[in-house]
């Protein structure tokens, strides 16, 4: 029997518990480039910024669904560099419509392309070397 790896939205994989539940995640980037990050997410992939302060070092950025903050580290905070040894996969209602957005305003990590896990994605790498994957589940024979 051969191990196979089908990607599984989400809504069949739920397992309840009924005395919590999570809401929402929201992540939160490092970076001691606070103004040129917002920039990026506001000028080449369409984000609105919900709230910048510069005093605080922190933003918060927004579209659609997705929010995505951004902190300057603090002195409690040991940091040299960007580090994140994975990525942020969004998901989008039309990821060709993204491919032709993005594709000449950010460094692609890959093109966009079908994948045998049941995705059509791209990848690009923000101004601050963290990877955004952007898909949406495609039909395929088989699953």
């Amino acid at each position: 029997m051969q191990n196979q790896s089908v990607y599984r939205p989400l809504r069949l994989c739920k397992q309840k518990h009924p005395a919590m539940q999570l809401l929402l995640l929201r992540p939160m980037i490092w970076s001691a480039q606070l103004k040129e990050t917002v920039d990026f997410y506001t000028n080449q992939l369409g984000f609105t910024c919900g709230e910048y302060n510069e005093d605080r070092g922190w933003a918060a950025m927004h579209r659609d669904e997705v929010e995505i903050m951004v902190a300057r580290p603090n002195a409690h905070t040991s940091f040299e560099q960007p580090l994140f040894t994975g990525s942020f996969y969004i998901n989008t209602d039309d990821v060709d419509g993204l491919w032709q957005e993005f594709r000449e305003k950010a460094t692609i990590a890959y093109p966009i392309d079908n994948f045998e896990h049941g995705m059509r994605e791209f990848a690009i790498y923000d101004n601050n070397g963290y990877m955004l994957q952007f898909g949406r589940e495609i039909k395929t024979s088989g699953l």
